[in-house]
């Protein structure tokens, strides 16, 4: 299953219009710790501005889950636009601190 991150910036249609258009079922936009959890691969969709970005994946409570799917599990992650700036420990772009995934 993969699990695409609502984390209210993104490009979120065009991914799912994309997974639709192939008839691959197990993909699931979320921002439900539990699916995110039991997730084989994340995306990580974006557009927009670095900071907001933060501050919504901030907001959202998933930074720690992410970090521990993605750091400490090694699942693997794809990072779309915004989504994979947002992976990196931060962005000439803006202030905030990035995920560190680099």
């Amino acid at each position: 299953m993969i699990a695409v991150i609502d984390y209210g910036m993104g490009n979120i249609a065009s991914i799912l219009n994309i997974y639709k258009r192939i008839d691959r079922r197990d993909v699931y936009l979320t921002k439900d710790p539990a699916v995110i959890r039991n997730a084989e691969k994340i995306i990580l969709p974006g557009v927009g501005a670095f900071d907001n970005g933060m501050k919504n994946l901030h907001e959202s409570g998933l930074i720690p889950l992410l970090n521990e799917r993605v750091l400490k599990e090694r699942i693997p992650v794809l990072g779309i636009c915004l989504g994979m700036q947002l992976l990196f420990d931060k962005s000439e772009e803006g202030k905030e601190a990035g995920l560190g995934v680099d």
